[in-house]
């Protein structure tokens, strides 16, 4: 690393001190030490409104948070009251300066999606511009994050977006193109959008580095990329392909879980020894002008999520494998070893009243030792 660690440590210490007082001079925390939060209860599903538990989550999640050296955190999507939002947030910051990165699906789990469709464009653009509006004199907001893995339906790996204002094209890869195109330069109009009423930072989400060769020049309103990045215990020559797209980024998800599909059990060792690894290789890469650190996926376990659509599976920490990733080396002969509920760095215990017990795996602690 380059002999530029006092300044930043004391770039840093003013963003906390100051809270940014002006929006135009506003920047991420360097390095962004952070989690994704998505604090849902066992027993509840994705729709379930944490918001609502503002004062509860901040007692239990904000202290801990604080104690780890977590100076941000992601929210995926605002809620659907945006007062309640903005409590949420403004506690965080208040009470344990930790800021948040809000970002809004930009339509993506929708049942109707087609970012070629104006009507759909102008409804996604009046949420955004709406979200933007409610939050931006909360000094807890440090930056925006449009779309999360979007590029994902350019070739309908996840959602099947079939474009109705694209001419026919019979070639896969030239329709996942033009796809990428229409997308990347509605993000960028957007960033614009948000530009004209707030200074923040604007970065676009993006699973790993794919299409961004298509999108890296229709995105100049765009001040970072947001990348999740699940590629094992090192990035492998990332930080140098990214280079390449000639902005600043962040790791918008990276992380291990905590569950061992050849073993069939929890596996604290080897989600801590995997973070270690991938924090100390972003550590090692830190770069104003390159990477800013990331977040953690995720802060706690997600019970709800391998079957979704199974409520009676709500209540049950599921412990089958929705895909397969060898970078994940340790287990995966075992099939299907990405375990969609066990990334929490901290575990829930179900409690009789209140919010769920909070337990704090080795992967917290190795990261506390980190950040710290």
């Amino acid at each position: 690393m380059k002999r530029t660690i006092p300044f930043f440590s004391l770039f840093f210490a003013l963003f906390i001190i100051t809270g940014c007082v002006s929006a135009k001079e506003r920047k991420p925390p360097y390095p962004i030490k952070g989690v994704c939060y998505n604090p849902i209860p066992i027993g509840q599903g994705y729709d379930y409104n944490f918001w609502k538990d503002a004062k509860e989550l901040v007692e239990a999640d904000g202290r801990l948070m604080a104690k780890a050296g977590v100076n941000v955190v992601r929210f995926y999507q605002p809620g659907k009251d945006l007062e309640q939002t903005k409590r949420l947030i403004h506690l965080l910051y208040k009470r344990y300066k930790i800021c948040s990165a809000v970002g809004h699906h930009l339509g993506f789990w929708e049942r109707y999606l087609d970012y070629t469709d104006s009507r759909f464009q102008k409804k996604i653009e009046k949420e955004v511009l709406g979200m933007v509006e409610a939050l931006k004199d909360e000094p807890g907001v440090c930056f925006w994050i449009l779309g999360n893995e979007n590029n994902r339906c350019f070739d309908n790996e996840i959602r099947v977006w079939n474009p109705k204002g694209l001419k026919a094209e019979h070639n896969k890869y030239k329709l996942a193109e033009k796809k990428a195109e229409v997308y990347y330069r509605f993000v960028n109009q957007l960033a614009k959008k948000i530009h004209q009423i707030d200074q923040r930072p604007v970065a676009l989400g993006n699973a790993d580095l794919s299409f961004l060769d298509v999108g890296k020049d229709l995105i100049p309103e765009v001040d970072f990329l947001a990348i999740t990045v699940y590629r094992g215990n090192s990035f492998g020559n990332l930080f140098e392909q990214i280079k390449k797209m000639g902005k600043p980024f962040f790791f918008s998800e990276f992380g291990c879980d905590a569950y061992n599909a050849f073993l069939n059990k929890e596996d604290e060792e080897n989600q801590a020894l995997f973070l270690s690894s991938q924090w100390k290789e972003i550590e090692k890469n830190l770069d104003p002008a390159g990477c800013w650190g990331g977040f953690v996926f995720e802060w706690t376990d997600e019970w709800w999520k391998h079957n979704e659509w199974d409520r009676n599976g709500y209540a049950v920490h599921n412990t089958e494998g929705s895909w397969a990733n060898g970078s994940y080396y340790f287990d995966a002969s075992g099939g299907k070893n990405m375990n969609e509920e066990w990334w929490g760095i901290v575990a829930l215990e179900k409690r009789k009243v209140g919010l769920d017990k909070r337990i704090p795996r080795k992967a917290y602690y190795e990261l506390q030792r980190l950040w710290r």
